[in-house]
């Protein structure tokens, strides 16, 4: 959950970023002359962004809070049928999280490494007055790293895209740690539920050979 919370922090505050600073220009100078350059190019891909807010919600939500929810009904004595199907439900729902988790980590990584290195054609950005740029595919990381290549007129944008490129890159590499805890977290809750349905099991026969 601690987890799940950082990276929905982490692209919480880029969704915020691209809607306040880089909805604006970040002037910047070439050859003594003052460029204004949109904050956000043409084609900017943020499906990474939103599959990695989605597996973080998920194992927050339905996981986190559900689990709780879960494991508190199916420890009480004598749990109802219910509490049994709840809890079995969450393993299930545990393991389908689990898969979102590792689809959002090789997607963001796969999405984010193909189109990084890239850098802004000055000349063209000097052309368009201002409007977004419209040359390649970018991610976020890929692009406001890309402004930080050009020389900037304001210190504080230098500062603010700086920040957002750490911002970035933290809900990136968090999924690594994000994806391990979960795939420990889905086999513990498989094994318990393995476990519990065993001693069902064997409750039963033994009472049933009593009888």
């Amino acid at each position: 959950m601690v987890l799940a919370i950082i990276e929905l922090s982490f692209v919480s505050a880029t969704v915020g970023f691209l809607h306040g600073p880089a909805s604006g220009t970040f002037p910047f100078t070439s050859d003594g002359a003052t460029i204004d350059l949109k904050g956000e190019p043409k084609d900017l891909m943020t499906d990474q962004g939103h599959t990695s807010n989605a597996a973080a919600g998920t194992a927050f939500i339905l996981i986190g809070l559900g689990g709780s929810l879960a494991l508190f009904l199916r420890s009480r004595p004598n749990p109802s049928n219910f509490a049994i199907y709840f809890h079995h439900l969450w393993v299930l729902v545990n393991f389908l999280s689990f898969l979102l988790t590792f689809g959002a980590l090789v997607y963001v990584f796969v999405v984010t490494n193909r189109y990084a290195g890239q850098t802004i054609d000055v000349a063209v950005a000097a052309s368009l007055d201002g409007q977004k740029y419209d040359v390649g595919t970018w991610t976020p990381q890929g692009w406001f790293s890309a402004l930080l290549e050009l020389d900037l007129v304001n210190p504080s944008d230098r500062s603010k895209i700086s920040s957002i490129v750490h911002i970035t890159r933290g809900w990136q590499y968090n999924l690594i740690p994000f994806f391990i805890i979960h795939l420990v977290e889905t086999s513990i809750a498989m094994w318990d539920a393995l476990q519990r349905r065993k001693a069902v099991s064997l409750t039963g026969s033994t009472e049933k050979t009593a009888a």
